[in-house]
């Protein structure tokens, strides 16, 4: 695997280093060492699989907060995302900055997204699925969410959601 890092702090993009042959293509998704050689998350305590129907349906800016806060790392298994990333840490030199990218079944890129960071997914493809798993198990208290168009940010995503939770639409604005 190759890790890039990114202009947000803690943040890598993954490229993996498929091997193909007559059989197909097999691909490294998680190896404990090479992520240990970054400084990064070793330990999974939780997998998900997102399955998204509908091209435009937009999973909101969820994370957890101390001492609940998880690293994560989303893959696009199937179809296409924009996804955006905003620094929520205090005491980051990227604190309150946000940087997007899109992942895809094509450049099989997964995205790396450190504690304290909240992630946001808009697919651009219909029957989107997206494999991610975190450092930490949810914990529901713990909690805290960004409105995919606070004005606070002036998120710049290619287009209006048309599917989207009433949960991630009625977050309050942001209060620095």
């Amino acid at each position: 695997m190759i890790f890039h890092k990114q202009k947000l702090s803690g943040v890598f993009t993954i490229e993996p280093e498929p091997y193909s042959d007559e059989r197909g293509l097999l691909r490294r998704h998680f190896c404990q060492r090479e992520f240990a050689e970054q400084g990064i998350m070793t330990d999974v305590k939780q997998c998900n699989v997102s399955e998204n129907k509908k091209r435009h349906t937009l999973r909101g800016f969820h994370y957890q907060l101390p001492p609940y806060g998880e690293n994560k790392i989303l893959s696009c298994i199937k179809g296409a995302i924009f996804d955006v990333i905003v620094d929520m840490r205090e005491n980051s030199d990227t604190y309150l900055k946000w940087e997007s990218y899109e992942l895809t079944e094509e450049n099989r890129l997964s995205l790396y997204v450190p504690i304290g960071c909240a992630n946001a997914y808009l697919t651009i493809k219909d029957n989107t699925w997206i494999f991610y798993y975190h450092s930490e198990f949810y914990t529901p208290v713990a909690e805290a969410a960004i409105r995919y168009n606070d004005p606070f940010f002036k998120f710049d995503w290619p287009t209006e959601p048309s599917v989207i939770s009433e949960k991630d639409r009625s977050i309050p604005d942001f209060n620095p």
